[in-house]
C-alpha cells in the first residue's frame, strides 16, 4: 500500500530539502498541505504536484 500523507518530517527526507524550506514552500503555496488536528500533513500528491510545478520551471528557462 503506498502512502497517502507525509508528516512535515518525512516530506523533508522525500524532497531533500530542509524542514524551514519546506515551511516556507507551504507558506508560499507551492506546496499544499492539511492539518489533521495539531499536525501538519503533506498528501503524496502534493509532493508530485510540486516535482512537476519544478520541471516545468526547469523548461521555461531554457
Amino acid at each position: 500500500m503506498n502512502r497517502q500523507m507525509y508528516r512535515v518530517t518525512e516530506a523533508t527526507q522525500v524532497l531533500g530539502l530542509g524542514r524551514s524550506k519546506v515551511y516556507e514552500l507551504i507558506r508560499g503555496k507551492r506546496l499544499r498541505s492539511v492539518k489533521e488536528g495539531r499536525v501538519r500533513l503533506i498528501p503524496a500528491s502534493a509532493i508530485t504536484d510540486y516535482v512537476a510545478l519544478l520541471e516545468q520551471e526547469g523548461k521555461a528557462a531554457r
